[in-house]
């Protein structure tokens, strides 16, 4: 495959843009693929890299990976802590709240029993509505279609979490398989040349794990999902791969 988009390096971690269609690592479910960011990025690079998160095979955006077993350690901690920042954009079916949190707890799906068998376990996300459009087709049974383009921060990190929640308020992303609605999948893939989920990973902030500095790494769109902002009227709010940096003040131990 082609050379994987860098984003951001230093000697302790990297920053590149995962393809959607690309799995992270090898696991069960993977069977009969070959090909995987982690052994992608590391004969890239020429050296081990450590994942630190997740991102579903069919999401493509900004990850952040460790180039040494210390800085993978801090940064698997941040993200489990909840201080990484995240950011996503999304295309959804109907007209989505202009803002809200979406707290609806959710079961796991790790394929270990059955979902009805898991603990419902604490979920939140913030949407924003950054536009909308009408578009005079009839898709489903209305004589008008209506999308919205959505922005998610996750502040827990349950599997699909954005994906099931989107879903559960009303508001599926196109091209979700799972929990989103097949003609209008049908009508983005086949008329507006838009195929597979309509989800991006477009920004991690977090604090550097081995200097005293805030990252915040932005992450351009796919060609495709680019091409669609801009026949929907959404170019101005297309990101673009972008790394900035904030000293971050050490806080100082409080004398006994």
């Amino acid at each position: 495959m082609a050379a994987l988009r860098i984003l951001y390096q230093d000697a302790h971690l990297v920053a590149v843009h995962k393809p959607a269609g690309l799995l992270v690592h090898r696991s069960k479910l993977a069977r009969g693929e070959t090909t995987f960011l982690l052994q992608t990025l590391r004969d890239q690079l020429g050296q081990r890299v450590y994942p630190v998160h997740r991102l579903d095979r069919p999401t493509s955006g900004v990850m952040v990976m460790a180039l040494s077993s210390d800085a993978a350690s801090k940064l698997s901690l941040a993200f489990n802590e909840r201080e990484v920042e995240k950011r996503y954009l999304a295309v959804v079916r109907g007209k989505a709240p202009f803002e809200e949190t979406l707290d609806y707890p959710l079961r796991e799906e790790d394929g270990s029993r059955p979902k009805a068998e898991m603990p419902a376990l604490k979920a939140r996300t913030d949407i924003q509505r950054l536009d909308s459009v009408e578009l005079p087709v009839q898709v489903d049974r209305y004589p008008v279609a209506r999308y919205s383009l959505v922005q998610a921060r996750p502040l827990t990190g349950r599997r699909h979490q954005i994906r099931r929640h989107l879903s559960r308020r009303g508001y599926p992303i196109i091209g979700d398989a799972k929990h989103g609605k097949s003609v209008h999948n049908r009508f983005f893939a086949d008329e507006l040349g838009a195929p597979g989920l309509l989800l991006a990973a477009t920004q991690l902030c977090f604090d550097h794990p081995c200097q005293p500095l805030r990252l915040c790494i932005d992450c351009a769109l796919e060609p495709a999902m680019a091409a669609l902002f801009e026949r929907l009227g959404w170019a101005g709010h297309l990101p673009r791969d972008r790394v900035r940096t904030a000293p971050v003040t050490p806080i100082a131990d409080t004398p006994p």
